[in-house]
């Protein structure tokens, strides 16, 4: 505990040092179960019998898509296929709990290098596993991984099964995001020699930017970007904005939505909406907020357990424009709140019935979304016109 508190001490005055102060954020709270179901909606199940899928991503000129299961299979599904190819060269994964094979994003520069990258959960020598992110050169015939290599890894490896993250996202700038679970290892979130909670920001090729705000301060892991994080599972970047976002699940409520900013903490364990799954407060929680810590810019008092985020920017559905969508496993919904600057608003629920462990925006318009059971689905969302 005394070094989570020297951590604390230090990110504090290198933070108000380095980046001048802003002004605090304002949460808005989730209107829960009073949001409102949406009635005009088209669904198509394109795809049945995924282990457990946990990600997907487009590849370019309709060549159809990548699907990760958290088993370890990485399959690229053909246009109008009804079945899956597994594609080889995958990593080894820790494929226990929550862990297993996770992300996967194309890197920016995909058309030329055509270079995908996955997170997964990875082994250590005692056991345990923490999350790791590595890329290959995926072949013309999308059937093999090749050269894969591992550019990051979580350290120290704290995980027996929980709260691994993670997300990979691409700024327009190229620099690699990371987003982080804790490892249901609480005051790690807080703790600036260690990567459990945190996100991280990585030249693609895993070098660390010389401005990420940690960088040569004695003690602390100058991949860190922001901190204070629980369990990240859904990020996405604004097409508005150009900024990150991400999600994460709370404990018994307190999943929350932010907008992580260089060297900010983001409070968890310190402040939360929620409570543990005892029933009783989290123990180090002092409120929902507390000095030096950010808001949330949205709250769920009661958890969703929410999941993959996407934000809608096409014309095929104008309604949809300028929102965003979020899954959520417990409550087995998909949501979509209307994006105003830096807040949300209008919560509505699109579907339900599912685990939603994925979302995202094809490039022809229309929402998909991967179904986290042993059976899991690919299912196509649009609106009726």
């Amino acid at each position: 505990m005394r070094r989570t508190i020297t951590n604390m001490v230090m990110a504090a005055a290198v933070v108000t040092g380095f980046y001048a102060a802003t002004a605090k954020a304002q949460t808005t709270l989730s209107v829960g179960d009073k949001a409102p179901v949406a009635e005009n909606i088209t669904t198509e199940t394109l795809l049945t019998g995924l282990d457990h899928p946990w990600s997907m991503a487009f590849l370019p000129k309709d060549a159809g898509m990548l699907i990760t299961e958290r088993s370890g299979n990485l399959n690229y599904l053909k246009p109008d296929s009804d079945k899956p190819v597994v594609v080889d060269g995958s990593p080894k994964v820790w494929a226990k709990g929550q862990g297993g094979l996770l992300d996967v994003v194309l890197a920016p520069d995909f058309a030329e290098t055509r270079n995908v990258y996955l997170s997964y959960a990875e082994e250590g020598k005692d056991g345990k596993a923490g999350t790791a992110v590595g890329f290959g050169q995926l072949t013309p015939d999308n059937t093999r991984l090749e050269n894969f290599q591992v550019v990051f890894r979580q350290e120290p490896k704290l995980s027996v099964g929980n709260h691994f993250g993670s997300r990979i996202i691409f700024d327009r700038k190229g620099y690699m995001f990371i987003a982080l679970g804790e490892n249901d290892q609480r005051p790690t979130s807080q703790d600036l020699d260690k990567l459990q909670g945190k996100i991280v920001r990585l030249f693609a090729d895993g070098r660390i930017p010389q401005d990420n705000p940690f960088v040569g301060k004695q003690g602390v892991r100058p991949e860190i970007w922001s901190y204070g994080h629980r369990n990240q599972q859904g990020a996405a970047l604004n097409p508005w904005s150009g900024a990150l976002w991400t999600n994460e699940h709370g404990p018994r409520g307190g999943d929350e939505v932010n907008i992580p900013e260089p060297g900010k903490n983001y409070g968890w364990p310190l402040a939360t909406f929620g409570i543990n799954y005892s029933g009783q407060p989290i123990p180090e929680a002092k409120g929902t907020e507390g000095a030096g810590l950010t808001q949330p810019i949205y709250a769920w008092k009661v958890s969703p357990a929410i999941s993959g985020m996407a934000f809608y920017d096409h014309d095929r559905f104008p309604s949809w424009k300028q929102t965003v969508f979020i899954g959520a496993l417990a409550q087995q919904r998909l949501l979509n709140l209307k994006v105003e600057g830096d807040a949300l608003k209008d919560e509505q629920v699109i579907f339900e019935g599912e685990r939603i462990r994925d979302v995202k925006v094809s490039p022809d318009g229309y929402v998909y979304v991967l179904t986290d059971t042993g059976d899991g689905k690919l299912i196509r969302l649009g609106m009726k016109e």
